[in-house]
């Protein structure tokens, strides 16, 4: 192998054969959004976008600044700063890779206690976006998922020292104070993290925590502020030694690369208070709602890996490709989608349920996307009620089946156990993984005790049709092997289509 290439500023122009980097002067870019959370899927998409923007000419003052709010933010501003911000992305697709640097990212503020630096940032006219991939956890909704969790330690915290903020939604209440008081008006906070109403929900977060100690800052926001709803979506792994090995194979040293499918999507509602770059002229969609495009996305593809995820995972299957290649774990996800889920997702322009189902079957079936079962099934306690739950409500709702909804409840309390079918250990793999272990362990005399969990199921214990299933499925689990789980629901579910 030929020398790697340090990726940085002053290397762009000694770039390897078949990677293409930035066209445009960096040096000549100029902020216009603060960027929260730079892992891996910012990097492969938010920046990416603005990145073909910039190729094309487009958007140099709408340059990235980047910033986090944990500790574990200052390794990767560590890492980003040392080769200037720029990132490679490789596409890993069946047909072949390409590979390209993005220089969309001009700067990475401090990482600090009290976030002092951000909100400065903030707080100064040129920034008129706020952006953040915070995680659907990230959020500090309430358990009944209507309001903010005005009780959660970093939100009393905040909410009693406004200047010395633990939380991004603290520290954009403060800057926005400034920018009140200031006369530099208002600016678009932006989620692009997988939750339905992402922007309603952050405008909640804002507004309600600014209204514990300002109400008329939280009048001010509420106002002025917009929050727009948008959905994303792109499939990119967590980097690991494969990932790095990946980046050295095309030639250049990257501290910190990115690997990708062959997929975008970006749908956003057109409302930014203070501008906006083209991120159309990208590929991106601005639309008036976005809501269906959400619906669709949230319940088929997310719901859908937690459906493949969570049984692989129990059964040793390390990838979601590998997972796919299991036929009774794809039939499981196709006879869910098609029975209880698609029949209560809308059309969009150009997809349908059904089509959308085949598409993100061939997403999810690329062996060149190592993308790990242990990743996706991450956070059940955020991703079941965001992407499962919904789909129970609705389909109880209706009068349709659960039956493949409940099995994948009684598969997340199996998971929680803490043991795959092997005997093997799961490691902690949520953030109340503690507390998840405790129930589904108490749960194995009686499985109505996981269902009890108010705060992601709400009333559904309540419900005689969801829980009956529930608790049929927990006890085949408890007395037989997932595969055989998996092989009374094809049946179930294959008889069913006859009638």
């Amino acid at each position: 192998m030929d020398e790697l290439i340090p990726l940085s500023s002053a290397t762009l122009d000694k770039l390897p054969k078949g990677v293409s980097g930035p066209s445009y002067d960096r040096a000549g870019l100029t902020p216009g959004i603060i960027h929260v959370g730079l892992g891996n899927f910012h990097r492969a998409h938010q920046a990416w976008y603005l990145h073909k923007l910039m190729q094309m000419g487009l958007a140099h003052d709408w340059a990235i600044i980047g910033a986090g709010v944990r500790p574990a933010d200052a390794q990767m501003r560590e890492r980003l700063l040392a080769q200037d911000c720029l990132t490679s992305l490789v596409e890993l697709d069946p047909a072949g890779r390409s590979a390209e640097v993005v220089g969309s990212m001009i700067d990475f503020l401090p990482v600090e206690e009290g976030n002092a630096a951000l909100i400065e940032r903030m707080a100064r006219p040129d920034i008129r976006i706020v952006a953040m991939t915070v995680t659907e956890g990230g959020y500090y909704v309430r358990g009944d998922g209507v309001g903010l969790d005005t009780d959660h330690p970093d939100i009393v915290h905040d909410a009693q020292n406004p200047s010395r903020p633990r939380t991004v939604f603290g520290a954009m209440t403060e800057a926005l104070r400034r920018r009140k008081a200031d006369g530099t008006g208002p600016f678009t906070g932006l989620s692009c993290d997988n939750l339905q109403a992402n922007g309603t929900i952050l405008r909640r977060c804002v507004v309600d925590l600014a209204r514990l100690s300002d109400s008329d800052l939280a009048d001010w926001i509420d106002t002025h502020c917009t929050f727009p709803n948008s959905m994303v979506d792109c499939i990119v792994p967590a980097t690991g030694p494969r990932e790095l090995e990946i980046v050295k194979s095309i030639g250049v040293d990257d501290r910190a690369p990115v690997t990708h499918e062959n997929f975008r999507q970006w749908v956003i509602e057109d409302d930014f208070c203070a501008g906006r770059p083209d991120w159309d002229k990208a590929g991106a969609t601005f639309a008036a709602s976005v809501h269906a495009y959400e619906a669709m996305k949230l319940r088929i593809l997310n719901g859908g890996h937690q459906l493949i995820a969570i049984p692989a995972d129990l059964l040793g299957i390390d990838t979601i490709a590998g997972a796919m290649a299991a036929p009774a774990i794809r039939a499981f996800l196709h006879q869910t989608v098609k029975r209880e889920i698609a029949p209560n997702v809308a059309a969009v322009p150009g997809m349908t349920p059904l089509a959308y189902l085949d598409l993100i079957d061939r997403r999810f079936s690329n062996a060149e996307i190592i993308d790990t079962t242990r990743r996706v099934a991450f956070d059940g306690s955020s991703r079941q009620t965001g992407f499962i739950v919904p789909s129970i409500r609705d389909a109880l709702a209706n009068g349709q089946q659960v039956d493949g909804l409940a099995l994948m409840s009684a598969l997340w309390m199996r998971y929680c156990m803490g043991r795959r079918e092997d005997g093997s250990v799961i490691a902690a793999n949520d953030p109340n993984w503690v507390a998840l272990q405790a129930v589904a362990k108490n749960a194995e005399t009686d499985p109505m005790i996981w269902l009890a969990q108010t705060s992601y199921y709400g009333d559904l214990a309540g419900n005689a049709r969801f829980s009956a299933a529930f608790r049929g499925w927990a006890e085949l689990l408890a007395n037989g092997s997932i595969n055989h789980a998996l092989e009374v629901f094809a049946d179930k579910a294959a008889m069913a289509a006859a009638r």
